[in-house]
């Protein structure tokens, strides 16, 4: 009787403590901000505490997080004497507190997107205004050591204003990791990099070395399927979502679908794509006049996309959003109005309801989640 008990009372602990997560925020410092802030955010009912946040950061613009927990990494999107930087932080996960650890050199002008990969060996840097992608080692104290590897992408688009030269927007790696993934809004296409976590320069050429995209779309960001067999990549120049099946680095187009009603005559700004943690639905930003998050259904066999409808992102800018990791809250960080607000999000329709919920916080830019142990 007492081990059944014991065994109740250990369950419960058990699915309550994966209730429980730590919510990362990147920001941009330009006001206020002081650089990465963290809370504690509870799946349960869709609420988030401050806990800690750093002293000072120059423009934390996106963060990634060690498999482990125990470290995080922040790109700082800055241009000093040619290059931005990239800096890595010790995690304290009782206290929930950053310590700073090292920085390092990003490459090249403007970083804004990073990934680490499964074996904590490697991050990957994507440098914006530099049009380029550095591999960083990382040793086993999370310590960046110099990059060994800086490729740097040469060619231009039909948008003179924003696709003059390329402009390295993300990396990404493939869901087995033998690929990285690197759209480039300056030349409408996503390089594709064969990826060897054992080689000093990890990353190297493929049969197909890139997917090309429609002339002036400006692709941005991307998202895998759950079953690695599309690719789906958020177009933001054109405001649409290209559908790509994907085998082993080789990608086949299958569909293209706008991120915004039939009627609408703005100026597009797609940001961020996101898909649910069950495979079946698929959401996208969209800034400018828009402000909103659009929804669509996801054929589990052909992974064409059907839209299902439009959410408010109560704010301005909405750069970044991100799915907690029980898929029952969507948060959106609104830049321009200084809020992340909280959605929950229906598992049966996919759609979204505003919790009322919202977290005041200067700049927001980048969301990332870590359960709490």
């Amino acid at each position: 009787m007492r081990f059944k008990l014991l065994f109740v009372i250990l369950l419960i602990s058990t699915v309550s403590f994966s209730q429980d997560f730590y919510l990362f925020v990147g920001t941009y410092t330009s006001g206020t901000s002081k650089g990465i802030y963290v809370y504690h955010f509870n799946a349960k009912n869709g609420t988030a505490e401050w806990v800690s946040n750093t002293d000072h950061a120059d423009n934390p613009s996106f963060l990634a997080i060690a498999p482990d927990g125990k470290h995080v990494y922040a790109v700082n999107e800055v241009n000093k004497n040619g290059s931005g930087l990239v800096t890595a932080y010790t995690f304290d996960q009782q206290k929930g507190t950053l310590g700073f650890l090292n920085q390092q050199p990003s490459g090249s002008q403007d970083p804004c997107h990073i990934s680490i990969s499964k074996d904590s060996k490697w991050l990957i840097v994507a440098n914006y205004s530099g049009g380029s992608l550095a591999s960083f080692p990382l040793e086993s104290n999370g310590v960046i050591t110099s990059f060994t590897q800086h490729i740097v992408h040469e060619g231009s688009s039909i948008n003179k204003q924003r696709q003059e030269k390329a402009h390295v927007h993300s990396v990404f790696f493939s869901p087995d990791e033998k690929f990285l993934l690197t759209p480039d809004l300056g030349m409408d296409k996503v390089y594709m990099y064969q990826f060897d976590t054992n080689l000093k320069s990890p990353l190297h050429n493929t049969a197909q070395k890139f997917i090309s995209c429609e002339p002036g779309s400006g692709p941005r960001h991307l998202d895998f399927s759950q079953n690695g067999n599309f690719v789906y990549i958020i177009e933001e120049l054109s405001g649409t979502v290209s559908v790509h099946s994907y085998h082993n680095g080789q990608t086949k187009f299958v569909q293209r679908i706008a991120t915004h009603p039939a009627d609408f005559t703005g100026q597009p700004g797609s940001a961020d794509i996101h898909i649910s943690q069950d495979g079946k639905f698929l959401y996208a930003s969209n800034r400018g006049k828009e402000n909103n998050i659009a929804i669509y259904k996801i054929d589990q066999t052909k992974g064409t996309l059907t839209s299902i409808g439009y959410e408010p992102t109560k704010g301005e800018g909405p750069r970044n959003f991100n799915i907690d990791p029980t898929g029952n809250f969507l948060l959106v960080a609104n830049q321009l109005t200084n809020n992340v607000e909280i959605f929950k999000r229906d598992r049966n329709t996919g759609l979204l309801t505003n919790t009322g919920n919202s977290i005041p916080i200067p700049n927001p830019v980048c969301l990332k989640f870590l359960a709490k142990k």
